[in-house]
């Protein structure tokens, strides 16, 4: 899991939450956890995956182009696929990167909790005039008298 990789992001959700992410994910793990943070550590955590993939796409073109590298070995399909790589894992961590910072942004302060809205219920409370009132099923029927 990316819990122990690092992301570009770590600064800005210490500085949110105020805890080292490692403490962040201990928190995320209890049943208090607010739904701002266990989301703000999901989206950190598949921005460091994404991370890690741009910088091994980014190591593995830097050793193909090594000036030490004999000219023979390089491959333009090679570099074409790891050119095709390198942009979906750029526009991944750009998209990442983009939906962590509006969630930081958006977000009600630490420690300000999201209190559900309480909505006041119409009800009628207004009589009506007697004349308005329906009678009960029965009511001023004269009853036969028994023997």
């Amino acid at each position: 899991m990316s819990r122990n990789k690092t992301s570009s992001m770590d600064a800005d959700l210490q500085k949110i939450f105020g805890n080292p992410v490692p403490d962040l994910y201990e928190a995320a793990a209890g049943h208090d956890a607010s739904p701002a943070l266990t989301h703000a550590l999901e989206l950190r955590s598949f921005l460091a995956l994404t991370e890690e993939q741009v910088a091994r796409v980014r190591d593995r073109v830097h050793a193909d182009m090594d000036p030490a590298r004999d000219m023979d070995e390089l491959s333009a399909d090679k570099l074409r696929f790891d050119a095709q790589w390198l942009e979906a894992a750029l526009e991944a961590r750009d998209g990442y990167r983009a939906a962590l910072g509006e969630l930081l942004r958006t977000m009600p302060p630490p420690g300000q909790q999201a209190r559900p809205v309480r909505t006041a219920q119409l009800r009628a409370t207004a009589a009506l005039p007697p004349s308005a009132v329906p009678a009960p099923q029965g009511a001023g029927a004269a009853r036969a008298r028994r023997p």
